[in-house]
């Protein structure tokens, strides 16, 4: 099989993968879910079974364990978040009344600064992208609630998914196994080697930044609380939820933070307390949280992974808001591969022999205009110097003897 053949194969395999998660999306999430528990809970597995637990006990105390403890938090969690979230809710429009009250004067003296054409030209736009994003946040929420699988991706969810992540929990260590077995044998170590650093991606961007979003969303629900702010666990909690998006989840929390707190405080010394609130847990997040949790050989862009999570937001929903992040750290790691080979190929640093001759031996400073006729007087000069010479051994060919036809050559292939 050619070089051409192997990449037209896995192009077609890679075409097929894709094309089949595309046409099985609307029910693969209790399955992809269950995959991202037992990968997960795998290296607690290992260890209890390394302490003399037999493969099938210890999954069954994990999994259940972990069903356990989930749906714990959730009766303790959801009511709470419920309740919050329906008086956020209710109180919306109040808000919003209030900040427009609050920075009117603030408003006003910019208008008076600014042409009225240009000010009614502002506002229309404003006026339709607002309408716009409402418009499209509304067609996401109707399609997540009233949709025809929504009631069954739920059902999957509830039943299917502890299934699944049992059986795959318990046979791991024979999937990954079987699978290694099928590898081409002349790749089985590159191979070996893309997928440790794939895993060791995977460990460090999603363990470590789930844990570093739990503890920030606890952070943030209590620091905001303890500061007075209405709603302020809610927010905070979201806040550090929507954190596993760089960035966003932050500049999305701050905005609803610093706004609730302006309507509910107007422009005083609690709105400072709230953005302190803010800036603390970033620097907890940046100088401690992520190194030590993380960690800064992850490998992962931010500009990376939030344009993977959109990408597969808006191909497969959110079925495609799971599977971007592994996606993404299987194609960063396959790059930075790649660019490896490349850079130790001959493609980086040897150039074809006659571009070679020219910038080793040309004068690279002569003027433009003899430049043709400079190098036709050398081309006649090297061609009297091939002529007049004996045929070089293997040695004058090493030591820079020009090759012309086979006179002059070496067996030795050329590096």
């Amino acid at each position: 099989m050619t070089i051409r053949d192997q990449v037209r194969f896995w192009l077609l395999a890679c075409g097929a993968f894709f094309f089949l998660i595309w046409l099985f999306s609307g029910i693969l999430l209790p399955f992809v879910a269950g995959m991202a528990i037992a990968y997960f809970l795998d290296p607690l597995a290992d260890r209890l079974e390394a302490r003399g637990l037999s493969r099938t006990l210890a999954t069954t105390i994990i999994t259940a364990l972990f069903f356990l403890i989930l749906v714990f938090v959730l009766l303790l969690i959801v009511p709470l978040i419920g309740s919050q979230l329906a008086g956020f809710l209710e109180r919306l429009p109040g808000y919003i009344s209030d900040l427009r009250a609050q920075a009117a004067p603030y408003i006003q003296h910019i208008a008076d600064k600014i042409a009225p054409e240009t000010l009614n030209s502002v506002g229309e736009s404003i006026k339709g992208q607002t309408a716009n994003a409402i418009k499209w946040a509304g067609n996401i929420l109707g399609n997540l609630l009233t949709g025809s699988l929504a009631l069954l991706n739920f059902l999957s969810l509830v039943f299917i998914t502890p299934v699944v992540s049992f059986y795959l929990l318990r046979d791991w260590d024979k999937i990954v196994g079987k699978v290694d077995s099928w590898l081409p044998r002349w790749l089985a170590g590159d191979i070996r080697e893309c997928a440790r650093d794939i895993d060791l991606t995977l460990a460090g961007f999603v363990r470590g930044q789930s844990t570093v979003c739990l503890l920030l969303g606890l952070f943030y629900g209590l620091g905001l609380t303890l500061v007075g702010l209405e709603f302020g666990f809610l927010i905070g909690l979201m806040t550090g939820i929507l954190s596993f998006v760089p960035y966003f989840g932050m500049l999305v929390g701050f905005a609803v933070g610093v706004g609730v707190a302006i309507a509910q405080f107007g422009f005083g010394l609690n709105v400072v307390f709230v953005v302190g609130v803010f800036l603390l847990g970033q620097l907890m997040e940046g100088n401690f949280l992520t190194p030590k949790l993380v960690g800064d050989k992850v490998g992962l862009h931010a500009v990376w992974v939030m344009f993977a999570l959109l990408a597969g937001g808006a191909l497969f929903g959110f079925l495609g808001v799971m599977l971007a992040v592994p996606v993404a750290a299987a194609i960063g790691v396959l790059v930075r591969y790649a660019l490896a080979r490349y850079l130790e190929s001959r493609l980086y640093d040897h150039a074809p022999q006659p571009l070679a001759s020219l910038a080793g031996g040309g004068d690279m400073d002569m003027p433009v205009a003899s430049a043709g006729s400079s190098i036709s007087t050398a081309g006649q000069d090297v061609n009297a110097s091939v002529a007049s010479q004996k045929p070089a051994g293997p040695k004058a060919a090493a030591d820079g003897g020009v090759n012309d036809g086979g006179t002059g050559g070496s067996d030795k292939p050329q590096s």
